[in-house]
């Protein structure tokens, strides 16, 4: 009963959120700049010397990314063009994801890691919990919980890294006096709305997790 309360709750919040981001990011879409997106991500590239990343322009709405893997940097329509508050706040938020690459921010490194290892196992984990749950096995619900607790973790890892990533985005945008001061105030809203996502992300899967362990102990005690 508790899973279906908190789930509940945890859905209403990641709607207010997601309404949140999408407000925050619409409303400061209007505040004009002289920088676009693309612009902003050349200039805070070159200012740190990192010559090996390609900007790209991807379709969709805030799926903005910084690929480690094979050193992209891609904005979202919605951003790559835009001359807005907006934009300059998630081009340099990505931006800050390169540079963290360049100096071994060490979270960065153990995600690049840990994410095609959550990709592989995520699958496995669901694979084992129908297959426990088919058969009425125990260990491998308990097998498919373990394996879900990767993708928990990689969750975990992502905060600090989000975190960091914003705060640098606005010392960055600060120091290379990318916006009028007045402006700084939108920026902070943009990202830290963005980065509530990340909270709702990891409480998701951590309730998952707890109602995978709680099925897996409930079958331990029939057995």
């Amino acid at each position: 009963m508790w899973y279906y309360v908190v789930s509940i709750v945890l859905l209403f919040v990641s709607l207010i959120i997601s309404s949140l981001v999408s407000y925050s990011f619409k409303k400061y879409s209007s505040v004009f700049t002289t920088n676009n997106g693309a612009n902003t991500a050349q200039i805070i590239l070159d200012h740190y010397r990192i010559s090996d990343v390609k900007i790209n322009s991807i379709s969709g709405s805030l799926t903005d990314n910084y690929n480690p893997v094979n050193k992209t940097l891609n904005l979202s329509t919605s951003v790559f063009s835009a001359n807005s508050i907006s934009a300059i706040a998630v081009s340099a938020h990505e931006c800050a994801h390169a540079i963290q690459d360049k100096q071994g921010y060490p979270f960065l490194r153990l995600r690049k890691t840990l994410v095609p290892i959550a990709n592989f196992t995520s699958y496995g984990s669901y694979f084992a919990i129908f297959l426990g749950l088919l058969v009425d096995a125990t260990d491998f619900i308990t097998i498919g919980a373990i394996l879900f607790s990767i993708i928990v973790l990689v969750n975990l890892i992502t905060l600090p890294v989000e975190i960091d990533a914003s705060n640098r985005a606005l010392a960055i945008i600060e120091q290379l006096d990318l916006v009028d001061q007045p402006d700084m105030k939108g920026c902070k809203v943009v990202l830290r709305a963005a980065g509530l996502t990340y909270f709702v992300a990891l409480a998701s899967s951590l309730l998952t997790l707890f109602r995978l362990l709680s099925i897996a102990n409930r079958h331990r005690r029939k057995d």
